[in-house]
């Protein structure tokens, strides 16, 4: 199974990216494509989806989304379309604590997770999940606008883009800026932020 890619960014498209490896270009399926930059060097850990007809590479940030995706896929009825989805909106601590906490208010706010589906990922999920709690607070450290770094003004200004491609128009977005500003972090972080503050909008 491969671990992890690291290489430069191809190509960006709508669900995934190309990441060339001396010579060879991986297509990579991942939760939030225009987070990453095309020319740029990056590493993605992966999980290898074989089935009879499907070989699939579906890329992450980190472990611990890449961890999670694995557990969604162990859940009766879920995909890696609907893992990913999950993954597309949420941080990997937010749904453990959800499921642990047996919120389907919560989980039902994901794309194509209805009550039945949030009862089953809650039925098939909880009590595994400690590597994704361990005390971790949900919620991240704030921040004033003060502490706004040029690096994270780079990375909101990435996450605006990506955002853009994906449909939402720049007043959208606008309206959330502010709230985005509070907390400082990657064009990633930013882009599942503002979606899920776009979702309750």
């Amino acid at each position: 199974m491969i671990e992890c890619l690291s290489g430069r960014i191809e190509h960006v498209a709508a669900g995934y990216i190309s990441v060339q490896i001396g010579g060879i270009g991986y297509k990579v399926f991942c939760p939030n494509p225009f987070a990453y930059r095309a020319g740029s060097e990056t590493k993605v850990y992966t999980y290898q989806y074989v089935r009879e007809d499907i070989l699939a590479l579906y890329g992450f940030s980190s472990r611990q989304e890449r961890d999670m995706f694995i557990k969604l896929l162990n859940v009766s009825g879920i995909g890696p379309k609907g893992a990913m989805a999950i993954m597309a909106y949420g941080q990997p601590e937010q749904v453990a604590c959800a499921i642990e906490d047996e919120d389907e208010r919560f989980l039902t706010k994901f794309p194509g997770v209805g009550k039945k589906t949030a009862r089953q990922i809650i039925l098939d999920l909880k009590g595994k999940l400690a590597d994704f709690t361990n005390g971790v607070p949900v919620t991240e450290g704030l921040f004033s606008n003060d502490s706004f770094t040029d690096e994270a003004s780079a990375q909101l200004d990435e996450a605006v883009e990506a955002l853009i491609v994906l449909g939402y128009a720049k007043k959208e977005i606008q309206k959330i800026l502010p709230d985005l500003k509070k907390e400082t972090g990657t064009a990633d972080e930013y882009v599942k932020r503002a979606l899920r503050k776009l979702m309750t909008v």
